[in-house]
């Protein structure tokens, strides 16, 4: 088993990258990234993943959790909601960790009237209990 955390280059991944680390280290288990990117083309695939490690070292770093395990998959997805959110919940499913964990953004009331929301569409539809990191105001 493994704490998983979608990742997004948004500042609320940090904090639910910072908050996965917790939670896997509270569980003694290994921590997950999980990306969704439009394509996995070679060169960009390997840019992308050289961030995010970047990125995780940074979050452990904060934590003080520097021995963590951890990995980062690359997904093929879309740039679309519903394939962001299809491409990771197909990842989550492969993956089978005992707790995701996503970052959501604060949205505007009239941001809240549109549907569409990957972490609104995260909740509902994943198969595991998901964790959601709010931003600051």
């Amino acid at each position: 088993m493994s704490v998983a955390v979608a990742h997004h280059t948004r500042s609320s991944s940090g904090l639910a990258l910072a908050e996965g680390a917790r939670q896997a280290a509270y569980r003694g288990t290994d921590l997950v990234v999980i990306h969704v990117v439009e394509s996995l083309d070679n060169d960009i695939a390997e840019a992308n993943k050289a961030g995010i490690s970047d990125a995780v070292e940074a979050a452990l770093a904060a934590t003080s959790l520097p021995d963590l395990r951890w990995d980062v998959r690359l997904v093929a997805g879309g740039s679309e909601i519903s394939q962001v959110s299809e491409a990771l919940l197909g990842a989550v499913e492969e993956l089978g960790p005992e707790l995701l964990v996503i970052g959501a953004r604060r949205r505007s009331p009239l941001g809240k009237a549109f549907l569409g929301s990957i972490a609104q569409n995260i909740i509902l539809d994943a198969d595991v209990p998901v964790l959601v990191v709010k931003s600051p105001r």
